[in-house]
């Protein structure tokens, strides 16, 4: 497997961080994350279907953006949004409008169904892990404040 996609990806993500004023160490890890979602991505290769391959890697930089966001004391979204930038499907889009411009329809619909997909596949993967950290904490907080108030079983 080549490894140069992480790297670069990588040096896109910390340029980004820079771009946006996102300051010391957060910059490291934010550009890890879109690393560690790249590397995923490329380890599923061998599915050969590239919506799943989109999955994967956005649930492991989701998990990784929403991991960092605890440990770092900070919002979840910087994280998120700069690890997801190499997987942002920017050719598809940009195909799908040009195809759409020159009057190519069975291109058009193709390459944009398509990049709808591997968007689908961001959303999902988001949403997925997103949602289950919530309903996680959420159990966490009742189950510590059943606790605290003497109700709970230690």
């Amino acid at each position: 497997m080549d490894y140069l996609p992480c790297l670069y990806s990588f040096i896109m993500c910390f340029a980004y961080c820079y771009r946006v004023h996102l300051k010391g160490k957060n910059m490291f890890f934010a550009a890890l994350g879109g690393t560690l979602g790249w590397f995923v991505f490329l380890l599923f290769q061998p599915l050969r279907n590239d919506l799943l391959q989109y999955f994967f890697g956005t649930v492991a930089f989701s998990a990784y953006a929403e991991l960092m966001a605890r440990i770092n004391k900070c919002p979840v979204t910087g994280f998120l949004i700069i690890s997801m930038l190499p997987m942002v499907p920017g050719s598809g889009i940009y195909q799908t409008m040009e195809y759409a411009i020159s009057g190519n329809t069975d291109l058009f619909l193709e390459t944009g169904m398509h990049t709808l997909g591997i968007a689908g596949s961001l959303a999902i993967g988001v949403l997925l892990v997103s949602s289950t950290m919530r309903l996680f904490v959420n159990i966490r907080t009742q189950h510590l404040s059943k606790k605290q108030m003497g109700t709970g079983e230690e």
